[in-house]
């Protein structure tokens, strides 16, 4: 197997378990679900699910350039949600940050997030 490399920036939330913020091999990033936590407090974004997943993109993107990426690179992500209801605001904000690009997306339901969050977004990502 090629080697990992480890990616961790003070720009995104620390993890809190035993994983990494993203792991990059053979030009691929793998990111972590990020979760809205203010990187600087490590407290959480309260509020909307939109402004829960302004928080969460903002975490994406740090880990993403910290590793080599940028959202321009991203090929799939799975989005979680504590309520599928919540999708149509989700998607808002989600489409904000992409525009024109269309990585492939899972949206999943889930029955509990970390920390209760509303919403946790990973992301497969090509190095630039």
């Amino acid at each position: 197997m090629s080697d990992l490399t480890v990616v961790r920036t003070d720009k995104a939330p620390a993890a809190i378990g035993p994983y990494s913020q993203a792991i990059v091999v053979d030009g691929w990033i793998y990111v972590s679900g990020q979760i809205p936590l203010d990187p600087a407090t490590g407290e959480q974004e309260k509020g909307t699910v939109a402004a829960q997943t302004h928080r969460v993109f903002k975490n994406l993107k740090a880990v993403l350039t910290e590793a080599g990426g940028d959202l321009s690179t991203v090929v799939k992500t799975t989005v979680f949600l504590s309520d599928m209801g919540r999708f149509a605001e989700m998607n808002e904000v989600y489409a904000e940050y992409f525009g024109d690009h269309r990585p492939a997306r899972s949206t999943v339901q889930a029955a509990g997030l970390p920390k209760a969050v509303d919403v946790e977004i990973d992301a497969i990502a090509k190095v630039k």
